[in-house]
């Protein structure tokens, strides 16, 4: 300890008073109305190590006129209810350390610098509930063994809770982050309810041993976290990073005018992403997901390679990115390809080397590409991996499904598994393109007509009798 600690005994770490060399807990009642004499509003208040119980911490507060400076609250115990509703600090407080044995309701209060809950634990409840902290308000490694509320609250700088323990349920309704909020590695006990939070927060590693529900303005990461219950995330107007999450129970995710990310992801139970508006999900590689639907996402960017299980992902009213089209010579077999529009997985594009569509696709096509090129940060992005992906992959509209299936061919011959895929496609389109046997059939059809035309002449001129013949004299 780096302060004088109390004469009264060696098992007290209260901080000494001068010139009596014991703390406010072991004054005699005339020292002590001396003590608190001393105190005025917006003064330094010093009760590093102190035992406070709920008397001790009403005349304080009445000597401060409910409006302390700075507060040095180090290791203090407060033993009784601390009620501090209404009570302004005109300078930092530091409470690491602390421990409340009893209630804690710090409801309405006004903190005008920076908080410093380190360390403290929570035996009872704790009520942050319309807080107002202009600086920022660390909770790092707390621990709160009752329900935590944080509703309402304004962190001007931001809130940290890095490690902090959540025993009871915890709430954060409406609360505002205007520096953000850190819950790297925190533990949630029972339910988390993180909705309609104003600003960013990042719950990289967290563990939710029951149901959270994460909902905010601001970015949003739950990047290696593990939930044992169900998962209910919902964003508006900015990105979400689950990577690497691992959840349990079921999992929703609900994106509006926002990105998510789900590469690395393992979702046991039924998970949902949908959209609205402009919604983008940029990565399922490497998901394991038995059963994932997704709905009304633009996934032009997104990268399939190495999903586990591609026959459990259900699409439905999403986008994709579309394949070239136009007419290419080519030094290999076949010399002439031709190309016209299907949809396709960002995977594909990256394969081939080509730049990526438009949102919306409309025709079918062939879509055959000329290079080949591999990305070996996705496992699983060659020919026979996408050709699994696309046979797996169940879109809901007929349009979406006939290219996948087209594609699903076109990655098996790419890779070289037979040459009657060749022939096929070149024919038909693997059985898909009747336009294209239909062209095949027609230069048959003028080919052989062409040939009856010219077998047809020359005979007639061979069988054809002379008409001046030379007569002897």
């Amino acid at each position: 300890m780096d302060w004088v600690t109390c004469a009264y005994s060696a098992a007290c770490t209260g901080i000494a008073s001068r010139p009596t060399g014991l703390c406010l807990a072991h004054l005699d009642p005339e020292h002590l109305s001396a003590a608190l004499a001393e105190l005025s509003p917006g003064r330094l208040l010093d009760l590093r190590g102190t035992t406070v119980t709920s008397a001790l911490l009403a005349r304080i507060l009445d000597a401060t006129g409910g409006r302390p400076g700075r507060a040095r609250l180090d290791r203090v115990t407060f033993t009784g209810d601390v009620r501090l509703s209404g009570v302004r600090f005109c300078g930092d407080v530091s409470l690491d350390g602390a421990r409340f044995d009893r209630l804690a309701s710090f409801f309405g209060a006004r903190f005008e610098g920076n908080v410093s809950l380190a360390g403290v634990r929570f035996a009872r409840e704790l009520s942050f509930h319309g807080v107002t902290a202009r600086g920022h308000v660390s909770l790092d490694q707390a621990v709160m063994a009752r329900d935590a509320l944080f509703s309402q609250a304004e962190f001007g700088h931001g809130l940290s809770c890095e490690r902090a323990r959540f025993d009871g349920y915890a709430t954060f309704d409406g609360a505002y982050l205007g520096g953000g909020a850190v819950f790297r590695g925190a533990r949630f006990g029972r339910t988390l309810s993180f909705r309609k939070v104003r600003g960013h927060a990042g719950f990289e590693a967290a563990h939710f041993a029951a149901d959270a529900y994460l909902s905010a303005t601001g970015r949003l990461s739950a990047a290696r976290a593990r939930a044992d219950g169900l998962l209910d995330v919902a964003v508006a107007c900015c990105g979400v990073n689950l990577r690497g999450v691992e959840v349990t129970g079921p999992t929703t995710v609900r994106l509006t005018d926002s990105q998510a990310d789900l590469e690395g992801a393992v979702l046991h139970g039924p998970a949902t992403v949908t959209g609205r508006g402009r919604s983008t999900l940029t990565s399922l590689r490497q998901v394991d997901a038995g059963d994932l639907a997704l709905r009304g996402l633009d996934l032009t960017t997104c990268r399939f390679a190495g999903l586990a299980h591609p026959s459990g992902v259900r699409v439905k009213d999403c986008t994709f990115a579309l394949t070239p089209r136009g007419v290419q010579l080519s030094l290999r077999w076949p010399m002439l390809r031709w190309f016209s529009r299907r949809r396709a997985l960002a995977d594909e594009h990256a394969l081939r080397g080509d730049r990526l569509g438009g949102r919306h696709g409309s025709g079918h096509g062939s879509g055959h590409g000329s290079g080949h090129h591999d990305d070996p940060g996705d496992p699983g992005a060659t020919p026979d991996g996408l050709a699994a992906l696309y046979a797996g992959l169940r879109p809901s509209d007929r349009a979406t499904s006939a290219d996948f299936a087209f594609a699903a061919m076109e990655m098996r011959r790419r890779a070289g598994h037979g040459w009657w895929l060749s022939v096929s496609w070149l024919l038909c389109g693997y059985g898909m393109r009747l336009g294209r046997a239909a062209l095949w059939l027609a230069v048959v059809a003028a080919l052989t007509a062409a040939a009856l035309l010219w077998s047809t002449a020359s005979h007639a001129g061979q069988h054809r009798a002379p008409t001046n013949q030379a007569v002897p004299r």
